[in-house]
């Protein structure tokens, strides 16, 4: 926004005239010694509109820098926001999976003690165990799927990993 800002500046500095500060001097002899020192002064009386268009195109380019850093700064704040929303869900669920997995785990015990009783087959021992494997899976993805919100909010927050700050924690 800097440089669009600047070109605005040099843009305008067109309409103003050019000053100059020369000096001449000569010498062909000692009578004929010549010198000069004085200003010049230019100014562009007609350019078909080009200075009107130079300092409207850096307006324009102004303006256009000023939109892409809102829409920057309006994209971070949506990412931290919807990677705050996913951490606050899936920690909902992380709960609830954790009910489901120790239920299911519960439930292989009762099944398997049923079936060193003599109870129940072992068809119901390894169907309690695929249910209980499935939710012990589920959980770590939800675990995995935690970490990836975790780096992506601290990705939008403009943070980073920093190994030597991690382990000066320890």
């Amino acid at each position: 926004m800097a440089a669009a800002n600047e070109q605005i500046g040099i843009a305008k500095a067109a309409y103003y005239p050019t000053v100059s500060l020369s000096a001449l001097g000569g010498l062909a002899g000692w009578p004929s010694a010549m010198w000069a020192v004085g200003p010049n002064l230019s100014q562009t009386l007609f350019d078909g509109g080009r200075r009107r268009a130079t300092s409207n195109i850096a307006l324009a380019n102004y303006d256009a820098s000023i939109a892409n850093y809102r829409q920057t700064a309006l994209t971070a704040f949506q990412q931290v926001e919807d990677n705050l929303a996913a951490l606050r869900i899936l920690d909902t669920e992380t709960q609830q999976q954790k009910e489901a997995t120790q239920s299911a785990e519960q439930s292989l015990d009762l099944f398997q003690t049923r079936y060193e009783g003599g109870v129940d087959t072992y068809l119901q021992v390894v169907t309690w165990q695929t249910a209980a494997l499935q939710n012990e899976r589920a959980e770590i993805d939800l675990m995995r799927r935690r970490l990836d919100a975790s780096v992506l909010l601290i990705k939008a927050l403009g943070g980073g990993w920093d190994y030597a700050r991690l382990t000066a924690h320890k």
